[in-house]
């Protein structure tokens, strides 16, 4: 079952992960903070209290929001729009 293994705060809603089947790179979750439990996190100072949480095995915050590792990885796969 994939899991995220690390995750590090590079800035602002940018985030490095590292997946339990090896892979690892960056997420830029700006345009992912939508919705009642993630409103919060739009606040940078809020999002920086990521933390990786061995018992769902992805990253969360202290709010109670998180996002699936399966989704997570689609969005490190991907190509950066920028």
């Amino acid at each position: 079952m994939l899991h995220v293994s690390e995750v590090r705060l590079i800035g602002g809603y940018r985030l490095w992960l590292r997946f339990s089947d090896g892979l690892e790179g960056e997420v830029d979750l700006t345009s992912e903070l939508h919705g009642t439990m993630f409103a919060p996190l739009r606040d940078v100072d809020r999002f920086a209290d990521v933390r990786l949480d061995p018992e769902i095995g992805t990253i969360a915050w202290p709010n109670g929001a998180d996002f699936a590792p399966e989704f997570l990885r689609t969005l490190v796969e991907q190509p950066s729009a920028a």
